[in-house]
């Protein structure tokens, strides 16, 4: 059964650019992208469930997490749009895409292929896990717990964008970690559907990252027989990274896109 996500609209005409974000992220981690992005386009976010301030409910399967994004369209009455995700949000449209190819006019996948992969994120739940039972009183405590086992700075100011003030003293998460962490094995599966999705497709990857790596070729050509694959000088989060060559990709696909789109 499909939640009720939480989301950012700008609002506008035309076709949706709907942003799915990875990972323990968030809607709010684009809004850089969306405030450059609205000008030309109704920009919608979409905070995943276990994420942000989506509800937190067991089961993370890309039928599931495509379904949540799906019947957030319906109630937005978006019966066509163009989607953007990165990473595991990159699964989540490659799934909607696969399973609803009728209501996607466009995708665009960020460093991720449509494989399986392995654990990847085990010292990170373990720092997760310490800043929600240390109860951090402020950003600087929970930077040091997290330390104990994330030791790039970058990644804890990342995961850091998921603290909030608690009902009690200290901050708290905003994660669903314990379903997160529960259905981890589905998030590093692969993308739901079993048909190729044939539309216009941009698939944007980071030179330093692992995710793209030219042995997922392949599999990813077979998923997305039409994807125009960019190499980015940049690692997995590559829209944080190198932002401008970034949304210029993306800009000019679109560009090149829109008119056949509707």
């Amino acid at each position: 059964m499909s939640i009720e996500l939480n989301y950012l609209d700008t609002g506008g005409d035309g076709t949706p650019l709907v942003v799915i974000h990875g990972l323990f992220g968030s809607a709010d981690n684009w809004r850089s992208h969306i405030k450059a992005w609205e000008a030309s386009h109704r920009v919608v976010a979409v905070d995943l469930r276990n994420h942000g301030r989506s509800p937190h409910v067991a089961g993370m399967g890309y039928v599931e997490m495509a379904g949540d994004v799906l019947a957030l369209l319906d109630r937005l009455s978006i019966s066509r749009a163009h989607l953007l995700g990165h990473s595991m949000g990159g699964k989540v449209a490659i799934s909607l895409a696969r399973l609803a190819p009728e209501r996607v006019a466009s995708l665009i996948v960020g460093d991720i292929a449509p494989v399986a992969y392995g654990h990847d994120h085990d010292s990170v739940f373990a720092g997760l896990r310490r800043v929600a039972e240390g109860r951090p009183a402020n950003r600087r405590e929970a930077d040091a717990l997290l330390a104990e086992h994330v030791s790039e700075k970058a990644v804890r100011l990342f995961l850091a964008t998921n603290l909030v003030r608690g009902e009690g003293e200290g901050l708290a998460l905003r994660l669903g970690l314990d379903e997160i962490q529960d259905d981890y094995e589905s998030i590093m599966g692969e993308p739901a559907g079993s048909e190729a999705f044939a539309g216009p497709t941009l698939v944007l990857r980071g030179s330093a990252s692992h995710y793209v790596a030219d042995k997922h070729l392949p599999a990813l050509r077979e998923v997305l027989p039409e994807a125009r694959l960019v190499t980015l000088d940049a690692g997995h989060w590559l829209h944080a990274e190198k932002p401008d060559a970034f949304r210029e990709s993306i800009d000019a696909f679109l560009a090149e896109v829109e008119p056949t789109a509707d």
